[in-house]
């Protein structure tokens, strides 16, 4: 694929626009170190006309003391130029690394799923740092040696015109052949990209995955495969520098006819006493420096090729768009008051129905407020859902049932039964391939993301903690909530003691994936979490399993606390589990197999449910 000059440009150009002042000033100092670079040979023109024609000592030394400060004050600028150049380039570029970090995130997960942690990390960061090294370096050279280039030609053509079409044709079949071979080794860098990217994602699956590795005698076959990913680099790269040889070699054939022109004009002119030997040795000087643009343009041809490929991929990304589009619906309305059937089913906890109730009523604004807790109806209407990088086969097939607001519903099945998708589709990672999934008779699809992220939470066995301090982990970076609330959740949760041991209180310092930390109390950590956001409805994906019993105990008094006044989805395989659940549903391979109270399916011999007791929900639900 070969990228028009544009992409290049349209890459960084809106993260360019804010430092308009900055680039301007680049601009300025970019041209005035081009102007001094073309006035000091005509200085050594006038010096060597003067000295060979008996002038002045007085103008020799005006001349000589001109180039000497000119020379200066160009070192100086370009300094600047290239102090500015860097600033700028790796401002713009950090602006761009957060917006891909923001886009990636926003994709729907068949997108993360198709491409390695590595991968995007490859991209991200590998990639826009050689933009930033492209920008500074790459394009300040290309637009500063076209110009000078630009420069001597007028200049040459001021001199003489002969001289000039002379110049002007060189520059022309050297640009040309420029033109016609940047692209030539753009494939084999691209594949060299993509095999560090391959390679990058490889080893995080490897490292993370050490145990089981170590575990089964696989280290042997993991090296083998790195062995094969790092060979498929160095061929890519030594396919790229080779092509990048044969570039160097036909530009120095063309940089010896230059030599040949300048020489050869200057003698010539020179000899029609069209021009004084100042001009002629001007022609020569000027050559020499309309040698270096070209050469320069030649040298980062390099660069040209190895961004190319990183612009192609990082346009590719920033031209993903996600399927799960955002609704417009800022606040979801609160529950309708249970209707008389579903009234029944509080039966067993009369004051979870009083806090239903209450929750249920829209109060004064008919909306959830962000710190009472209040359960939600959740809905799944003829669900079908097949994940698009699949098989095709329906993971959920006409999935229809409704959980009443304030309810808990002990969700069990086997692996692969489709437990985990009905959460997704509740957290709108996906949307339902047919049919609705519903809060309060809303369409998910009708909310805005952070709607719906502020009434749904989810706790999975494997909580993700991040090297920030205990606030940041807690509030999820959010200054709105006051560490006052932070202590009473922490508290309330019975994190106490934890709290009191840390030497920095709020402050301290967590470090990545919660190491330091039992695995209760980075359960607890994650409750905490939901506490402060008070959602409507929380999702439990087996959260106290592979505790010790008294750990185990202290998180169940836990889930108490957070689940109360709210609608609870409870993902089971253990009795201990279910035994808060009201309702129970059973799905296997994706479909409705029994749905119904607890209790009420408990007592009934012939339901599922029953069956399961009897035989014990480890034993069979895996």
């Amino acid at each position: 694929m070969k990228l028009p000059l544009r992409a290049y440009w349209d890459l960084l150009s809106r993260h360019i626009r804010p430092q308009r002042g900055r680039f301007s000033l680049l601009v300025v100092l970019l041209f005035t170190s081009i102007g001094l670079q073309l006035v000091n040979p005509q200085i050594l023109r006038s010096f060597i006309d003067t000295a060979l024609g008996g002038g002045e000592l007085r103008a020799l030394t005006l001349a000589a003391t001109a180039f000497v400060i000119i020379a200066l004050v160009q070192q100086v600028v370009g300094i600047s130029v290239n102090y500015l150049g860097q600033s700028v380039a790796w401002t713009a570029t950090n602006a761009l690394r957060l917006e891909l970090a923001d886009h990636s995130l926003s994709l729907d997960m068949s997108f993360h799923n198709a491409h390695t942690p590595g991968e995007l990390i490859e991209r991200i960061d590998g990639d826009v740092a050689a933009m930033a090294d492209f920008f500074a370096q790459f394009v300040i050279t290309l637009i500063g040696n076209l110009a000078l280039l630009v420069g001597i030609l007028i200049a040459i053509f001021l001199e003489d015109w002969r001289a000039g079409l002379g110049f002007a044709a060189f520059a022309v079949v050297s640009l040309v052949l420029l033109s016609r071979m940047r692209d030539i080794a753009m494939p084999e860098e691209k594949a060299r990209r993509k095999g560090e990217a391959e390679m990058y994602g490889f080893i995080e699956e490897q490292l993370s995955g050490t145990e089981d590795i170590r575990a089964n005698g696989a280290v042997a076959f993991s090296l083998r495969k790195l062995g094969i990913l790092q060979a498929a680099i160095f061929r890519a790269n030594y396919r790229a520098h080779f092509k990048e040889w044969i570039i160097h070699i036909v530009m120095g054939i063309s940089l010896v006819a230059g030599n040949l022109v300048a020489i050869g004009s200057g003698y010539w002119l020179y000899q029609l006493s069209a021009i004084t030997l100042g001009t002629a040795y001007l022609f020569v000087h000027y050559m020499n420096m309309l040698e270096m643009p070209i050469y320069s343009l030649t040298r980062e041809m390099e660069a040209f090729q190895m961004i190319g490929a990183c612009v192609e991929r990082l346009t590719e990304l920033r031209h993903v768009r996600r399927t799960v589009s955002e609704g417009d619906l800022a606040e979801l309305p609160a529950a309708p008051a249970p209707a008389s059937a579903q009234i029944h089913g509080y039966a067993q906890n009369p004051a979870l129905l009083a806090a239903s109730l209450a929750t249920a009523s829209p109060g004064g604004n008919g909306h959830h407020s962000a710190n009472s807790p209040q359960g939600l109806r959740v809905a799944f209407e003829n669900v079908t859902f097949a994940y698009a990088d699949g098989d095709g086969d329906a993971v959920l097939e006409d999935l229809s049932f409704a959980l009443p607001p304030g309810r808990v519903l002990g969700l069990l099945g086997r692996t692969g039964s489709g437990k985990t998708t009905l959460t997704r589709l509740l957290l709108r990672l996906f949307d339902p391939t047919q049919g609705a999934v519903t809060l309060n008779t809303v369409d998910l699809r009708r909310l805005t993301y952070t709607a719906l992220r502020q009434q749904v939470a989810i706790v999975t066995q494997e909580v993700q903690l991040f090297r920030a301090s205990v606030r940041d982990n807690l509030a999820f970076f959010d200054a709105s909530i006051p560490d006052e609330r932070i202590l009473a959740a922490i508290h309330e949760l019975e994190l106490g003691d934890w709290y009191a041991a840390l030497p920095a209180g709020l402050d301290t310092l967590l470090e990545e994936g919660g190491a330091g930390l039992s695995a209760g109390e980075a359960q607890l950590l994650a409750f905490t979490r939901i506490l402060l956001r008070s959602p409507g409805l929380v999702i439990l994906d087996e959260a106290s399993s592979r505790l010790d019993p008294h750990t185990e105990r202290r998180i169940e008094r836990a889930i108490t606390r957070l689940i109360q006044g709210r609608t609870a989805i409870v993902i089971a395989h253990r009795l201990s589990t279910v035994q808060r659940a009201d309702e129970i549903l059973i799905l296997e391979n994706g479909r409705l197999l029994e749905h119904g109270e607890r209790l009420k399916l408990a007592a009934d011999p012939a339901s599922r449910f029953a069956s399961l007791l009897q035989t014990g929900l480890e034993e069979v639900l895996v």
